[in-house]
């Protein structure tokens, strides 16, 4: 895993292929697809760009890919010693949906750390089908996780209507990058990266739905600065009430834990040009 270790913190990304089981993947396919069927059309409309935005604490399933061994093992040979988990999320894009806009996921810009080589938190992308250009493959700017790009002097805040919505797509945030380069993936592949890594997706042209499974890990949360640590408790999804408690446990095992006295930063407008090196 040391080649891999080397991606993402040079690139800002990796991918460990073939490491969700055939079975699984079926299984999340199903449950996923229920679950987005109930999307509304205001929901369908106020995400249109990213397609969907369903918590992973929708259904116990998403326990057994939280903790499958073998991401887990990937962090840990990668030198990432206390790998936790806050959140996760289901993003699917419906047929014939537009790009997903350009963004970052960090938000601890104002810490001293933040600009240091090794990711502080990531997200584990896991794809339920085959991605291409032409269904809405990741695109991202390789070491832009760690260096400035011209695209960040206009980029938006993404959580605004106008982005989300993605009612004008001649916005910077929609645009065809000179650096940029795709990341198809295969079914069952793990796409691992650095929150800071600016991506975002092509448009999916197809009929079918594309569906990828957005976790958020801290890959070694015990090295975090304090204020970071307490963010990420804060940031931490609960867990349902009607869930069994052994569910339960087998989740609490990857929850972050602080008992420290500092303060989460709490919500963090998004900075149109982050402090990067350059």
């Amino acid at each position: 895993m040391e080649e891999k270790y080397h991606q993402l913190v040079h690139d800002g990304f990796c991918i460990v292929e073939q490491i969700v089981a055939p079975e699984l993947l079926e299984r999340l396919r199903a449950t996923t697809d229920q679950i987005c069927q109930t999307q509304d059309t205001e929901q369908q409309n106020r995400f249109r760009s990213q397609g969907s935005m369903f918590t992973t604490m929708s259904d116990p399933i998403f326990i057994d890919l939280i903790t499958l061994p073998q991401p887990l093992l990937a962090l840990r040979a990668m030198g990432f010693k206390d790998p936790t988990f806050t959140d996760g999320y289901i993003i699917s894009k419906p047929a014939h949906s537009p790009a997903l806009f350009w963004h970052y996921d960090w938000f601890a810009w104002d810490d001293p750390t933040a600009y240091l080589p090794q990711p502080q938190q990531v997200f584990l992308m896991y794809y339920l089908v085959d991605t291409t250009i032409e269904n809405g493959c990741l695109r991202v700017i390789p070491g832009s996780h760690l260096h400035h790009n011209e695209l960040h002097d206009n980029l938006g805040n993404p959580h605004s209507e106008e982005i989300s919505t993605a009612t004008n797509l001649e916005r910077a945030e929609f645009s065809i990058r000179p650096d940029e380069i795709d990341v198809p993936v295969k079914a069952g592949d793990l796409v691992i990266g650095d929150a800071r890594l600016l991506h975002a997706s092509h448009a999916n042209r197809f009929d079918q739905r594309r569906t990828v499974i957005t976790l958020w890990f801290q890959p070694d949360f015990g090295q975090l600065p304090d204020r970071v640590k307490a963010q990420m408790v804060a940031k931490t999804q609960p867990l349902p009430d009607d869930w069994s408690e052994s569910d339960k446990a087998r989740l609490s095992t990857l929850s972050p834990k602080y008992n420290g006295s500092a303060q989460p930063y709490g919500r963090i407008l998004y900075k149109q040009n982050p402090k990067k090196k350059k």
